[in-house]
Protein backbone atom coordinates (compact mmCIF):
# COMPACT_ATOMS: atom_id res chain seq x y z
CA UNK A 1 0.00 0.00 0.00
CA UNK A 2 1.22 3.64 -1.17
CA UNK A 3 2.06 6.01 1.80
CA UNK A 4 -0.03 9.44 2.21
CA UNK A 5 2.76 11.06 0.20
CA UNK A 6 2.39 9.02 -2.46
CA UNK A 7 -0.62 9.56 -3.02
CA UNK A 8 -0.55 12.91 -2.67
CA UNK A 9 2.42 12.80 -5.39
CA UNK A 10 -0.22 10.91 -8.02
CA UNK A 11 -2.85 13.00 -7.21
CA UNK A 12 -0.90 16.00 -8.33
CA UNK A 13 0.47 13.63 -11.56
CA UNK A 14 -3.30 13.40 -12.89
CA UNK A 15 -4.63 16.61 -12.02
CA UNK A 16 -1.17 17.91 -14.02
CA UNK A 17 -1.46 15.36 -16.93
CA UNK A 18 -5.21 16.13 -16.78
CA UNK A 19 -6.87 16.36 -20.56
CA UNK A 20 -9.38 18.95 -20.00
CA UNK A 21 -12.57 19.26 -22.75
CA UNK A 22 -11.36 21.19 -25.66
CA UNK A 23 -14.53 23.25 -26.09
CA UNK A 24 -12.77 25.27 -22.88
CA UNK A 25 -10.81 27.11 -25.53
CA UNK A 26 -8.76 29.91 -23.37
CA UNK A 27 -10.66 29.34 -20.55
CA UNK A 28 -8.59 26.23 -19.60
CA UNK A 29 -5.96 28.56 -18.00
CA UNK A 30 -7.80 30.15 -15.66
CA UNK A 31 -9.29 26.62 -14.83
CA UNK A 32 -5.63 25.56 -13.96
CA UNK A 33 -5.10 28.58 -12.46
CA UNK A 34 -6.98 27.30 -9.28
CA UNK A 35 -6.64 23.52 -9.90
CA UNK A 36 -2.92 23.63 -9.33
CA UNK A 37 -2.74 26.42 -7.05
CA UNK A 38 -1.75 24.06 -4.31
CA UNK A 39 -3.63 22.49 -1.43
CA UNK A 40 -3.51 19.33 0.97
CA UNK A 41 -5.45 17.05 -1.30
CA UNK A 42 -7.04 15.99 1.63
CA UNK A 43 -10.33 14.51 -0.09
CA UNK A 44 -9.17 12.94 -2.92
CA UNK A 45 -6.16 11.23 -0.55
CA UNK A 46 -9.20 10.03 1.53
CA UNK A 47 -10.87 8.39 -1.07
CA UNK A 48 -7.72 6.78 -2.74
CA UNK A 49 -6.39 5.69 0.64
CA UNK A 50 -10.32 3.70 1.36
CA UNK A 51 -10.13 2.41 -1.80
CA UNK A 52 -6.91 0.93 -1.58
CA UNK A 53 -7.76 -0.30 2.05
CA UNK A 54 -10.55 -2.73 0.37
CA UNK A 55 -8.68 -4.09 -2.27
CA UNK A 56 -9.10 -1.05 -5.65
CA UNK A 57 -6.09 -0.27 -7.50
CA UNK A 58 -4.84 3.61 -7.65
CA UNK A 59 -5.61 3.74 -11.53
CA UNK A 60 -9.23 2.21 -10.60
CA UNK A 61 -9.64 4.86 -8.13
CA UNK A 62 -7.35 8.01 -9.16
CA UNK A 63 -10.75 9.88 -12.18
CA UNK A 64 -13.59 8.99 -9.07
CA UNK A 65 -10.55 10.85 -6.53
CA UNK A 66 -9.63 13.57 -9.37
CA UNK A 67 -13.72 14.71 -9.41
CA UNK A 68 -13.60 15.31 -6.04
CA UNK A 69 -10.76 17.43 -6.01
CA UNK A 70 -12.24 18.95 -9.16
CA UNK A 71 -15.72 19.89 -7.22
CA UNK A 72 -13.68 21.48 -4.06
CA UNK A 73 -12.28 23.63 -6.25
CA UNK A 74 -15.21 24.79 -8.07
CA UNK A 75 -16.22 25.45 -4.45
CA UNK A 76 -13.58 27.42 -3.50
CA UNK A 77 -13.32 29.85 -6.60
CA UNK A 78 -17.28 30.57 -6.60
CA UNK A 79 -17.10 31.02 -2.35
CA UNK A 80 -14.25 33.70 -3.11
CA UNK A 81 -16.90 35.64 -5.40
CA UNK A 82 -17.58 39.18 -4.44
CA UNK A 83 -21.19 38.05 -4.09
CA UNK A 84 -20.69 35.40 -1.41
CA UNK A 85 -17.13 35.59 0.54
CA UNK A 86 -15.76 38.02 -0.86
CA UNK A 87 -11.89 36.85 -0.43
CA UNK A 88 -8.98 38.49 -2.90
CA UNK A 89 -6.14 35.74 -1.84
CA UNK A 90 -6.57 32.47 -1.84
CA UNK A 91 -3.46 30.34 -0.82
CA UNK A 92 -1.07 32.69 -0.72
CA UNK A 93 -1.76 34.13 -4.02
CA UNK A 94 -4.85 36.36 -5.58
CA UNK A 95 -8.04 34.53 -5.92
CA UNK A 96 -9.24 33.61 -9.59
CA UNK A 97 -11.84 36.22 -9.43
CA UNK A 98 -8.97 39.09 -9.08
CA UNK A 99 -6.80 37.25 -11.21
CA UNK A 100 -9.33 37.31 -14.25
CA UNK A 101 -11.99 38.50 -13.32
CA UNK A 102 -15.43 37.96 -11.86
CA UNK A 103 -17.52 36.59 -15.02
CA UNK A 104 -14.08 34.28 -16.01
CA UNK A 105 -13.83 32.70 -12.45
CA UNK A 106 -17.69 32.15 -12.32
CA UNK A 107 -17.41 30.36 -15.80
CA UNK A 108 -13.97 28.69 -14.35
CA UNK A 109 -15.99 27.56 -11.51
CA UNK A 110 -18.56 26.07 -13.71
CA UNK A 111 -16.20 23.91 -15.98
CA UNK A 112 -14.70 22.09 -13.16
CA UNK A 113 -18.14 21.19 -11.75
CA UNK A 114 -19.07 19.89 -15.48
CA UNK A 115 -15.28 18.34 -15.42
CA UNK A 116 -15.80 16.60 -12.52
CA UNK A 117 -18.98 14.22 -13.14
CA UNK A 118 -17.44 14.25 -16.78
CA UNK A 119 -14.79 11.92 -14.24
CA UNK A 120 -17.81 10.44 -12.36
CA UNK A 121 -19.28 9.40 -15.36
CA UNK A 122 -16.24 7.15 -16.74
CA UNK A 123 -17.26 4.51 -14.42
CA UNK A 124 -20.04 1.72 -15.15
CA UNK A 125 -21.83 2.34 -11.99
CA UNK A 126 -23.67 5.27 -11.71
CA UNK A 127 -23.22 5.04 -8.11
CA UNK A 128 -19.85 7.67 -8.04
CA UNK A 129 -21.94 10.64 -9.81
CA UNK A 130 -24.73 9.89 -7.76
CA UNK A 131 -22.44 10.44 -4.40
CA UNK A 132 -20.98 13.50 -5.89
CA UNK A 133 -23.64 14.98 -6.83
CA UNK A 134 -25.43 14.82 -3.36
CA UNK A 135 -22.33 15.90 -2.10
CA UNK A 136 -22.38 18.81 -4.36
CA UNK A 137 -25.74 20.04 -3.26
CA UNK A 138 -25.02 19.39 0.54
CA UNK A 139 -22.35 21.63 -0.20
CA UNK A 140 -24.78 24.14 -1.76
CA UNK A 141 -27.19 24.10 1.05
CA UNK A 142 -24.64 24.76 3.46
CA UNK A 143 -23.23 27.71 1.49
CA UNK A 144 -26.57 28.88 1.25
CA UNK A 145 -26.78 29.05 4.90
CA UNK A 146 -24.10 30.51 5.54
CA UNK A 147 -24.41 33.80 3.08
CA UNK A 148 -27.83 34.21 4.85
CA UNK A 149 -26.46 33.81 8.20
CA UNK A 150 -28.85 30.68 9.15
CA UNK A 151 -25.70 29.59 11.15
CA UNK A 152 -27.42 28.29 14.88
CA UNK A 153 -26.94 24.93 14.77
CA UNK A 154 -22.91 24.65 13.55
CA UNK A 155 -23.06 20.94 13.65
CA UNK A 156 -25.84 20.89 10.83
CA UNK A 157 -24.49 23.33 8.96
CA UNK A 158 -20.63 21.94 9.04
CA UNK A 159 -22.41 18.38 8.54
CA UNK A 160 -23.07 19.74 4.68
CA UNK A 161 -19.94 22.47 3.88
CA UNK A 162 -17.40 20.81 4.45
CA UNK A 163 -18.55 17.20 5.80
CA UNK A 164 -20.40 16.24 2.98
CA UNK A 165 -17.52 15.89 0.10
CA UNK A 166 -15.74 14.21 2.87
CA UNK A 167 -18.61 11.63 3.45
CA UNK A 168 -18.77 11.00 -0.21
CA UNK A 169 -14.89 10.67 -0.41
CA UNK A 170 -15.34 7.49 1.59
CA UNK A 171 -18.44 6.33 -0.31
CA UNK A 172 -16.82 6.46 -3.49
CA UNK A 173 -13.95 4.58 -2.60
CA UNK A 174 -16.18 2.03 -1.15
CA UNK A 175 -17.79 1.99 -4.51
CA UNK A 176 -14.48 1.96 -6.78
CA UNK A 177 -13.91 -1.22 -4.41
CA UNK A 178 -16.95 -2.66 -4.44
CA UNK A 179 -17.30 -3.10 -0.79
CA UNK A 180 -20.74 -4.70 0.43
CA UNK A 181 -23.19 -2.97 2.02
CA UNK A 182 -23.24 -4.27 5.25
CA UNK A 183 -19.45 -3.31 5.57
CA UNK A 184 -20.42 0.74 4.54
CA UNK A 185 -21.97 2.07 7.15
CA UNK A 186 -18.48 2.08 9.22
CA UNK A 187 -16.75 3.32 6.92
CA UNK A 188 -19.56 6.42 6.55
CA UNK A 189 -19.75 7.13 9.99
CA UNK A 190 -15.57 7.43 9.97
CA UNK A 191 -16.17 9.90 6.76
CA UNK A 192 -18.63 11.48 8.53
CA UNK A 193 -16.12 12.14 11.74
CA UNK A 194 -13.38 13.24 9.49
CA UNK A 195 -15.47 16.01 8.09
CA UNK A 196 -16.03 17.37 11.25
CA UNK A 197 -12.23 17.01 12.52
CA UNK A 198 -11.42 18.85 9.74
CA UNK A 199 -14.15 21.89 10.07
CA UNK A 200 -13.59 21.76 13.97
CA UNK A 201 -9.76 22.37 13.28
CA UNK A 202 -10.23 24.94 10.65
CA UNK A 203 -12.49 27.07 13.20
CA UNK A 204 -9.38 26.49 16.11
CA UNK A 205 -7.30 28.11 13.14
CA UNK A 206 -9.34 30.74 11.82
CA UNK A 207 -10.99 31.95 15.39
CA UNK A 208 -14.05 31.27 14.28
CA UNK A 209 -17.29 29.00 14.29
CA UNK A 210 -16.73 26.56 17.03
CA UNK A 211 -13.92 28.05 18.77
CA UNK A 212 -16.34 31.62 18.54
CA UNK A 213 -19.40 30.14 20.29
CA UNK A 214 -17.28 27.16 22.51
CA UNK A 215 -14.32 29.05 23.48
CA UNK A 216 -10.30 27.74 22.58
CA UNK A 217 -9.87 25.18 24.98
CA UNK A 218 -13.21 23.63 24.47
CA UNK A 219 -13.08 23.27 21.00
CA UNK A 220 -9.22 21.85 21.13
CA UNK A 221 -10.86 19.28 23.42
CA UNK A 222 -13.88 18.59 21.26
CA UNK A 223 -11.03 18.02 18.21
CA UNK A 224 -9.64 15.91 20.32
CA UNK A 225 -12.67 14.28 21.21
CA UNK A 226 -13.93 13.50 17.62
CA UNK A 227 -10.44 12.30 16.59
CA UNK A 228 -10.39 9.87 19.00
CA UNK A 229 -13.63 8.50 18.06
CA UNK A 230 -12.55 8.33 14.54
CA UNK A 231 -9.42 6.57 15.46
CA UNK A 232 -12.06 4.30 17.08
CA UNK A 233 -13.52 3.34 14.24
CA UNK A 234 -10.81 2.18 12.35
CA UNK A 235 -9.91 0.10 14.83
CA UNK A 236 -12.86 -1.51 14.13
CA UNK A 237 -11.83 -2.21 10.38
CA UNK A 238 -10.41 -5.49 9.01
CA UNK A 239 -8.11 -4.09 6.71
CA UNK A 240 -5.11 -2.06 6.59
CA UNK A 241 -5.72 1.63 7.75
CA UNK A 242 -2.69 2.63 7.86
CA UNK A 243 -2.60 5.56 5.72
CA UNK A 244 -6.01 6.31 6.97
CA UNK A 245 -4.71 6.97 10.46
CA UNK A 246 -1.53 8.95 9.18
CA UNK A 247 -4.43 11.56 7.45
CA UNK A 248 -6.42 11.52 10.63
CA UNK A 249 -3.08 12.38 12.90
CA UNK A 250 -2.43 15.49 10.21
CA UNK A 251 -5.54 16.65 10.47
CA UNK A 252 -5.84 16.57 14.00
CA UNK A 253 -2.01 18.34 14.34
CA UNK A 254 -2.61 20.65 11.53
CA UNK A 255 -0.89 24.16 11.84
CA UNK A 256 -2.93 25.66 8.25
Amino acid sequence: MRTADELRDAVEAYLGSLALAPELGALEQPLRYSLESGGKRVRPLLCLAVAEANGASLEDAMPAAAALELVHTFSLVHDDLPALDDDDERRGRPSAHVAFGDGVALLAGDALLAEAFRLALTYESPEVARHLAAATLGMIGGQYRDITGDTADLEELHGLKPGRLFVAAVQIGLEVAAVGAGERPRWVAFGEDVGLLFQVVDDLLDGDGYADRLGTEATRALADDVAARASSRLDELACDTTVLRDLLDALTFRTG
